[in-house]
């Protein structure tokens, strides 16, 4: 197993007068009809990473159905929904009045590329300044939009992609063995461009910020290389910024976490056997070994 990390004492110790606000308000934007297993392993990685509320915002169709499968202290805001089941433009308006309430937002799992929910999320990432976390189809709705990140007002406090080798291509325009033969240069190069921070994940997850700081993971393991593993990396994130890490923090420290879940995991479960939602599982013992 890779050499242990210590976490921050803001991420391990807790004042006995605290109160759940004191601990972020994650706010998610994820899921569709197709894929509501990316909004409940996205909002049960946060809740378990210590925020000390989320809010998933889905598609109202799913409501009834998430309900069953995400944790019962993740609470819903069902919004306004395609013919196809995945957020709508018009949902907008009701996301900027619930975003005043939370501290961090987190975009992208499972919400597809239909042509209106993508419309929705550019419109997010330029309107609501909140720090963020974007991933999986809002970094989609990012290609050939990408001038969305420089014009951001200064006053949003961070903002944090994490794409995966494929996503990263397409967003540069280039081919995976190009983003793969680079990985820190490309990283590096691509934060300090549109300032933010970059995770560019896949075996030694590259994290680089826009001053060119850059920190390479060596935890995680091939077991780790399954549907749903990167929505629950976005939850994590999103609750380590709800904890007031800043964006470079809380991005090695979600990886790194996220990673050394997925070994002990694998330990007991295997590599093939592995699945995301063992991760989430194993993050409670990942803590206590980092502590």
């Amino acid at each position: 197993m890779s050499k242990i990390m210590r976490l921050p004492s803001r991420l391990l110790r807790r004042n006995r007068f605290a109160h759940k606000g004191d601990f972020g308000h994650v706010f998610i934007l994820a899921g569709s009809t197709r894929f509501s297993g990316a909004a409940a392993l996205c909002s049960n990685a946060a809740i378990r990473s210590g925020a000390g509320l989320v809010t998933l915002g889905i598609p109202k169709g799913i409501n009834s159905g998430i309900i069953k499968i995400k944790p019962k202290e993740v609470m819903t805001l069902p919004l306004p929904e395609t013919k196809d089941g995945s957020l709508s433009l018009p949902a907008f308006a009701l996301i900027q009045k619930f975003a005043k309430n939370a501290d961090v937002l987190a975009i992208g799992p499972g919400l597809t590329q239909d042509k209106s929910t993508q419309t929705l999320i550019c419109k997010v990432i330029a309107v609501i300044l909140k720090p963020m976390v974007i991933d999986a189809d809002g970094l989609n709705a990012l290609v050939n939009h990408l001038d969305i990140l420089r014009k951001t007002k200064n006053d949003r406090r961070a903002t944090i992609l994490t794409p995966h080798p494929g996503e990263m291509a397409k967003l540069l325009k280039i081919n995976v063995k190009q983003v793969q033969g680079d990985r820190k240069n490309i990283a590096r190069k691509f934060a300090k461009k549109h300032k933010i921070t970059l995770v560019l994940k896949g075996h030694n997850t590259v994290v680089a910020d826009s001053l060119g700081k850059v920190f390479v993971n060596k935890t995680g393991n091939p077991g780790m290389a399954t549907a749903g593993s990167g929505d629950v990396l976005t939850g994590m994130i999103a609750a380590f910024l709800g904890q007031g890490l800043n964006a470079f923090e809380a991005s090695i420290y979600g990886v790194y976490l996220h990673g050394l879940a997925g070994d002990l995991a694998a330990g007991e479960k295997t590599q093939n056997c592995l699945i995301a939602s063992d991760i989430i599982d194993w993050i409670p013992e990942a803590t206590k070994a980092s502590s």
